[in-house]
């Protein structure tokens, strides 16, 4: 390597007498940072939402099984207490009623939360729609000097 090359790759880069060589280096440098970022806030952006929707699927199992016992349990007694003043018919359905209106509310409150679980990655794709720009501003910086078009 001779002394004006050394010399020329410890001083600053001035873009306007960079070599071909050199701008492609700059934009392969600036495009896996680009890229090697975008994947990391995608990832962490996953991350969020699974840990959001595992929760809220957790509540919905929850919700299920505390329903399930609930009902298999309770149901029975109320039954059998209903049905110590009315026909046993009359206090399944009061019994039933019940049940409803109580797996009603669950699924709604379940439901709420499941809508608050962000579809898709919005600051991944927000910085994605950034990335045209960022080529367009190299490659307009290359032609800027007619010179570098041509070689």
């Amino acid at each position: 390597m001779s002394a004006s090359a050394r010399g020329r790759a410890d001083a600053p880069t001035d873009r306007a007498q960079a070599s071909l060589g050199e701008l492609l280096g700059d934009v392969t440098r600036d495009v896996s940072t680009l890229v090697r970022q975008e994947v990391q806030l995608a990832k962490a952006e996953a991350r969020q939402e699974v840990r959001a929707a595992g929760q809220t699927v957790g509540m919905f199992g929850g919700a299920a099984l505390a329903g399930f016992m609930i009902v298999l349990f309770l149901s029975f007694a109320l039954w059998w207490a209903l049905a110590n003043v009315m026909d046993q018919g009359w206090a399944a359905l009061i019994v039933a009623g019940v049940w409803v209106v109580i797996g009603a509310v669950l699924f709604t409150v379940a439901r709420g939360r499941l809508r608050r679980v962000k579809a898709g990655l919005p600051r991944t794709s927000e910085t994605v729609r950034q990335v045209p720009d960022a080529f367009t501003h190299h490659r307009n910086a290359g032609r800027n000097d007619g010179d570098n078009r041509s070689r």
